[in-house]
C-alpha cells in the first residue's frame, strides 16, 4: 500500500512535469511573438501608390483617417515599412489619431531610419521609449541604429535590456543579436 505522501509526491512530481513540457511546447511554438516582421497582404502584393487593401470593400483605396482604426493604420504601414516603402508608412503613421502610441512612435523611427533620415528615426525611438520602456522593438531597432552608426556598446546595452524585460526569445532579441554578429539589420 503506498502512503498518502508517496502518492501526493507522484503525482506532483507527474503534474510539474505534464506543466514543464507544455510550457516548453508554448515556448517552441509561440507564434504570438508582435516582434516578428508582417507577413505580407493585398497591401503590399496588389496595392501601388501608397493605397491600402480594404477588407470590406475588397479593393485597393487610399488610406484615411476616417476609415480605418488606428491598429490597421499601424499594420499596414509595418507592412509598408518592410516592404521598402518608407514614405507611404509615414504617411500613413501620419494619420493614426494616437501619435504618442508607442508603436507608432517606433515604426516613424524605423521608417525615417531606413529613408536616410537617422537623427529624426532616433528620436522617434527615443520618444516610444518614454511612452513604453518596455517596448522591446523599439530597443531593437534603435540597438540596430546604433551598430549603422559604429555604436556597438550601446547596441548591447539595448540587447541587454530587452533579456531583462523578458524579451530573450523573440525574434526583437534575435534579430539585433544577429545585427551585432554583423548581419542584415531591418
Amino acid at each position: 500500500m503506498t502512503s498518502p505522501f508517496r502518492r501526493l509526491s507522484r503525482f506532483s512530481l507527474a503534474a510539474g512535469f505534464a506543466f514543464g513540457i507544455a510550457t516548453a511546447a508554448f515556448a517552441v511554438g509561440d507564434n504570438n511573438d508582435d516582434t516578428n516582421p508582417p507577413p505580407k497582404t493585398q497591401t503590399t502584393k496588389t496595392c501601388t501608390g501608397g493605397k491600402v487593401w480594404d477588407k470590406a470593400k475588397k479593393e485597393c483605396v487610399n488610406p484615411k483617417k476616417s476609415s480605418f482604426n488606428d491598429d490597421d493604420l499601424y499594420k499596414f504601414a509595418r507592412e509598408f515599412a518592410y516592404a521598402g516603402q518608407y514614405d507611404n508608412a509615414i504617411t500613413v503613421l501620419n494619420l493614426a489619431r494616437n501619435q504618442n502610441d508607442p508603436r507608432i512612435l517606433n515604426y516613424l523611427g524605423y521608417a525615417n531610419r531606413k529613408a536616410g533620415r537617422m537623427e529624426l528615426g532616433m528620436s522617434y525611438y527615443r520618444k516610444a521609449l518614454q511612452a513604453d520602456e518596455n517596448y522591446i522593438l523599439a530597443r531593437s531597432y534603435m540597438g540596430m541604429a546604433l551598430v549603422e552608426q559604429g555604436d556597438i556598446q550601446g547596441a548591447r546595452v539595448q540587447l541587454v535590456e530587452i533579456r531583462d524585460r523578458g524579451g530573450e526569445g523573440t525574434w526583437a532579441y534575435r534579430a539585433l543579436l544577429q545585427s551585432l554578429n554583423g548581419y542584415k539589420t531591418y
